[in-house]
């Protein structure tokens, strides 16, 4: 298998953690105009169909996301949505036109990992965000991800390797904050309770 072909599923993958319907919405659409090129199980995601309907979906999500409270509603759907289509997309592109293989699941576990991993960064800040201003920042953060997905999901089809880069840097980085916010919550409990 090309390298760069997993390179493009893996940067997608990062861009799918942040906004899934947006990065299927875009690989559509790159599908319809020849810069990836599905396998034939998944050709229909570069149908016209498919290509409106992921668009419309995309549409919704960034409204939505816009919103306090359904912001937060929007996260938990997406915890079990996120690993699930980076998995299938990641699966569209290296399988080629056999069934997948013992490689092939591999790559689709390490996209639904990114995926999951990248989610976990995004929800943890938003968490934050809406604890820290009540809400009034979390749509401008809402902005700041959709211009990281868009960025992630085009250099992705476009510099494939640059994209596997900037999936990776993101994927430590979001890690990295989830960690250090879920411990900055859990010491603020800790100073509480010992006050109280």
């Amino acid at each position: 298998m090309d390298p760069t072909t997993f390179a493009t599923a893996y940067g997608l993958s990062a861009g799918i953690g942040i906004r899934p319907f947006l990065t299927l919405a875009l690989a559509s659409i790159a599908m319809h105009f020849g810069y990836l090129h599905p396998s034939h199980a998944f050709a229909f995601l570069h149908s016209d169909g498919a290509t409106m309907l992921l668009a419309v979906l995309a549409a919704l999500e960034f409204a939505a996301d816009k919103v306090p409270v359904v912001d937060h509603a929007l996260h938990v759907f997406h915890f079990a949505l996120k690993p699930v289509a980076a998995a299938l997309l990641v699966d569209s592109t290296v399988s080629g036109s056999g069934a997948p293989d013992l490689a092939s699941y591999a790559m689709m576990g390490v996209g639904a990992l990114t995926a999951m991993g990248v989610h976990t960064g995004i929800a943890t800040v938003r968490s934050a965000s809406s604890a820290t201003t009540l809400g009034v920042a979390n749509p401008f953060v809402s902005l700041f991800e959709d211009v990281v997905a868009i960025v992630a999901a085009l250099v992705a089809i476009l510099v494939p390797l640059a994209g596997a880069v900037l999936a990776f840097v993101l994927s430590v980085v979001a890690m990295f904050v989830a960690v250090r916010l879920i411990g900055a919550a859990q010491r603020a409990r800790g100073s509480t309770i010992a006050t109280s």
